[in-house]
């Protein structure tokens, strides 16, 4: 009798499913579901950005025996290609800068990632940026590998060729609105293409922080960098244009406030027992600001990106809400009780 099993984890990436949040939105009709991506083993939809691009490398001869993996990441691509980089025995730096939280920068140590820390200040194109950092790095290692997602096609490709198809089955082909948040672009660009090759009715619609280039850029076409500013929601919006963003794909950008995304993530634990990330609070409060725009027909899906553990020094922590003023909705005093009474 053969053991039915996986020859390793990289073989549980992809076909996350769709979960109800409909009882968040108490003005929406409309069927409404979760993408939970961090139904992937690294707890996010970067993981199927990593394998694709490291696989797709091998099969060109790009990656082979001895080869570095460099990448500029926030964590979650970082967390990605660290899983597969243990799994196959690459080598993997990853750079980040100093923003980043411990928690991400540990994270991807314990799979055996080395990161360089670059000052968190410095725009995308300044030369001691963390982007530009990764690139000058693989320039000047031998055998070694630059991601490089914010411009790599296979980005966007990935959730083409997948995440969009799974999508399209999982609703028989009914779906009528998507929700993702957009960063590097890669995730909304590939879904969004194969969907509206489906449907080219199908409405796209993306959070955006305040302080995001996107909205601005979307609805006038130029890039206007005194429009930008800092925001805390992670992974939505850049300061920057990507260059895998196809911009005309999306119908409308959503403007959401940095408290609005976190306490959304917040009531989605406590009402669906979804653990969400910050983007995913976004999302569904830029679903939440555009419900009345939905009908019992529509069926709606919201791509959530990642796991909620990876927040919990900043939007699930209550010292960190109140440093930056926000106000928690129903909270209590605590009491602990004695069966003797009040200790």
């Amino acid at each position: 009798m053969s053991v039915i099993g996986f020859n390793n984890v990289t073989e549980l990436v992809g076909n996350t499913p769709l979960i109800s949040v409909a009882n968040l939105f108490s003005q929406n009709n409309a069927q409404v579901f979760a993408k939970t991506e961090y139904f992937n083993p690294g707890l996010s939809i970067k993981d199927r950005i990593a394998i694709n691009i490291i696989t797709k490398a091998e099969e060109n001869g790009d990656i082979g025996h001895g080869t570095t993996i460099i990448e500029s990441s926030s964590g979650n691509t970082g967390v990605g290609l660290a899983i597969i980089s243990a799994v196959r025995g690459y080598r993997f730096i990853c750079v980040m800068n100093t923003k980043h939280s411990p928690t991400k920068i540990n994270l991807m140590k314990s799979y055996g990632a080395e990161i360089i820390l670059c000052e968190g200040s410095y725009p995308y194109e300044h030369p001691d940026s963390h982007y530009t950092y990764a690139k000058n790095l693989a320039e000047e290692i031998p055998n070694s590998y630059h991601v490089n997602q914010y411009q790599n096609q296979l980005n966007p490709d990935t959730h083409y060729e997948k995440t969009g198809h799974e999508i399209w089955e999982q609703t028989h082909g009914k779906i009528t609105h998507l929700v993702a948040s957009a960063s590097t672009g890669g995730t909304i660009t590939g879904i969004a293409r194969y969907l509206k090759e489906q449907n080219p009715d199908i409405k796209v619609w993306a959070p955006d922080a305040y302080g995001s280039a996107f909205q601005h850029f979307h609805q006038t076409g130029e890039y206007d960098p005194t429009q930008t500013h800092s925001y805390l929601i992670e992974n939505v919006g850049k300061k920057f244009i990507p260059d895998v963003i196809d911009i005309g794909l999306i119908n409308q950008f959503i403007k959401v406030k940095d408290k609005d995304a976190a306490l959304m993530a917040r009531k989605a634990a406590r009402k669906t027992g979804l653990l969400l990330g910050y983007s995913s609070g976004a999302a569904l409060r830029a679903f939440e600001q555009m419900q009345n725009e939905c009908s019992e027909d529509d069926v709606v899906v919201i791509v959530c990106s990642d796991h909620g553990s990876r927040y919990m020094s900043t939007i699930y922590n209550d010292d960190w809400m109140a440093e930056h003023h926000f106000t928690l909705e129903n909270k209590q005093p605590v009491t602990l009780e004695h069966k003797n009474g009040s200790i």
